[in-house]
């Protein structure tokens, strides 16, 4: 016997008919009856006796009863089973995010979710950005916010934030405008490594204009820029977000040249995001919009007017 020879064997002893056998599975009821004729052919004798009275159970029927209660039995437990992993992995999220979003972005973010879903598990991974595509390849982590660049055929992107790299400087730079490329690398302009998604941005825009940096630090992580540049190390370049982070210590200045970036989720083609994961990325969005505008007002704040200077 197949197993949805089985389905509609036990349906049919439960239910006592055809008809409320097909009405308890939801199918037509020639659908029940095609499918108790082929399992009887299969099986080479009749499950019921079929009488004025509904479908009563062979005497050959009967000695299968054991097993056959034993395998729904079975059944039921396997689809317990699997509702019960698939509620378990809605109530979980798992997120990964680049270490410059971890504080400004991600740190509210969790907190507004937490309000709106406080059953909701939320597991964080900050990490570089190679580390993350592979954590998600491997079903390790949901989705992940990263600063765009290429990423693995099988993972996909969704563009949410485009913007322009800031200066840092120190709080008391006599500098009050818009910087050039030309000026931070006088004044000791700390790099990002070239390999890395905003690096790439700013070789290469140093490279057009021919500029070499005095100082030969080559620096991975952003935060990282602007604690050397608190310490007095010289000056940096680095996304909003970073940036944001050190208002009230550094002063952000526009840099004259565009040194876009951009902001994206990626995740596995493969697997549809649950309704949980999606609530957390509205959140995500909504938080980095709100701190783009508190950045930008921060700059308008250090910026004064061009005949100032």
């Amino acid at each position: 016997m197949r197993l949805r020879h089985i389905e509609v064997f036990q349906a049919i002893v439960q239910t006592g008919t055809i008809s409320a056998a097909a009405r308890a599975l939801n199918v037509s009821q020639p659908n029940v009856s095609r499918v108790l004729s082929h399992a009887e052919q299969q099986l080479g004798f009749a499950l019921f006796e079929r009488g004025t009275q509904g479908m009563t159970v062979t005497e050959e029927a009967t000695r299968l009863m054991p097993m056959v209660d034993d395998l729904y039995a079975r059944l039921q437990a396997i689809t317990a089973l699997t509702e019960n992993i698939r509620r378990a992995q809605e109530q979980r999220v798992r997120l990964g995010a680049a270490h410059a979003f971890g504080q400004m972005i991600v740190a509210p973010a969790l907190v507004a979710f937490h309000q709106q879903a406080r059953s909701v598990n939320v597991e964080l991974v900050t990490e570089h950005f190679s580390t993350l595509c592979q954590n998600i390849l491997q079903r390790e982590l949901d989705f992940a916010l990263v600063f765009g660049q290429q990423v693995p055929a099988d993972l996909l992107a969704e563009p949410l934030f485009q913007s322009s790299m800031v200066a840092v400087v120190p709080k008391d730079s006599p500098q009050n405008g818009p910087v050039s490329l030309e000026w931070l690398c006088d004044n000791n302009l700390l790099m990002m490594q070239p390999q890395d998604p905003l690096g790439q941005v700013l070789h290469r825009a140093l490279r057009n204009k021919g500029l070499r940096p005095v100082v030969s630090l080559s620096i991975k992580t952003y935060s990282v820029i602007a604690d050397m540049v608190l310490a007095g190390g010289g000056t940096g370049v680095v996304d909003l977000f970073t940036a944001c982070r050190y208002a009230d210590q550094l002063k952000i200045l526009p840099v004259d040249q565009p040194l876009p970036f951009e902001v994206m989720i990626i995740g596995r083609r493969d697997t549809p995001q649950s309704r949980e994961a999606l609530q957390l990325k509205k959140v995500l969005k909504q938080k980095l919009r709100d701190l783009a505008l508190q950045c930008s007002t921060l700059m308008h704040r250090d910026v004064l007017p061009l005949a100032s200077v």
